[in-house]
């Protein structure tokens, strides 16, 4: 698998970086398979949350024996400093790990989301705290909705940050003012050499009122000519962003392994993505 420089962590990145969303409700020998699974396929950057259900629980008697072999993530969505503490350490203890590589403000999708970020007694003294004490290496911010480019470049701009996650696919792209808020957030991790993952590049549209045949919160696509064309356009357009997280549904995994393995180039797959007459904003 391809491997990307995460900013200025230096961490030699697999391009897809495993969504341990996918492990919030399932048995632990469903979280083995999917995790050895991840491994064996070149995956060495692994992203969870505290509030990814059970997610840390279900790596948590897996990590040991891999600890050193991957970069290992995980996010707090709390707002206060004591609040994101006690969640802090309570990861590690779910992950049985003493450290991770990167704690992430999760969930800073807009303008008020930021205003708790920075806002006296939030969050941030408790990261930096994890960091001194050795607990965290990186610090990182992540969002969802259209606005969380924007969002997130401001959030750059008044803090220094080690990593983003933000999301991004083609359809996203053709709307001109995500595209500028996205160009924007680029030229900033690229000046601050600050390492960038994007999220929902295999998102196709909501839900809506069909049967939801996947753990995902939107309707992913399912084939692999349109998985291919997805995970293409991102990693091949845009070579600052480091890696692509997978959808949070392990059942997709070998369609996006595939398609990282057998890319096509970015006009084919725009010509792909342009056909589907159903593609649309999964933030709604």
């Amino acid at each position: 698998m391809e491997l990307r420089r995460f900013g200025r962590t230096n961490h030699q990145s697999s391009v897809l970086v495993y969504g341990a969303a996918g492990l919030s409700a399932v048995s632990q020998q469903v979280a083995d398979a999917s995790l050895q699974s991840a491994l064996e396929a070149g995956i060495n950057h692994f992203d969870t949350a505290h509030n990814y259900g059970e997610a840390e629980d279900r790596m948590g008697p897996w990590v040991p024996g891999v600890r050193d072999q991957i970069f290992l993530a995980t996010k707090t969505q709390q707002r206060t400093k004591d609040a994101a503490w006690a969640e802090i350490n309570r990861s590690l203890e779910r992950l049985d790990t003493d450290h991770v590589d990167l704690l992430q403000l999760h969930a800073v999708c807009n303008d008020d989301d930021l205003a708790d970020v920075f806002a006296d007694g939030g969050p941030l003294p408790a990261l930096e705290r994890a960091r001194e004490e050795g607990l965290i290496r990186f610090i990182g911010i992540t969002g969802h909705t259209e606005a969380a480019p924007r969002i997130h470049a401001e959030a750059l701009r008044r803090y220094d940050f080690d990593s983003v996650l933000t999301p991004l696919n083609h359809q996203l792209y053709s709307e001109p003012e995500f595209a500028e808020n996205f160009h924007t957030l680029l030229d900033l991790v690229e000046q601050k050499d600050v390492g960038l993952r994007t999220i929902k590049a295999v998102a196709r549209r909501p839900w809506d009122d069909q049967e939801r045949r996947y753990a995902t919160w939107y309707e992913p696509f399912d084939t692999q000519d349109l998985v291919t064309a997805a995970v293409s356009w991102v990693l091949g357009k845009f070579p600052t962003i480091t890696g692509i997280a997978t959808a949070g549904e392990s059942r997709l995994l070998p369609l996006v392994y595939e398609a990282e393995a057998n890319r096509i180039s970015v006009d084919e797959a725009d010509s792909v993505l342009s056909r589907v007459d159903d593609y649309r904003s999964i933030f709604v």
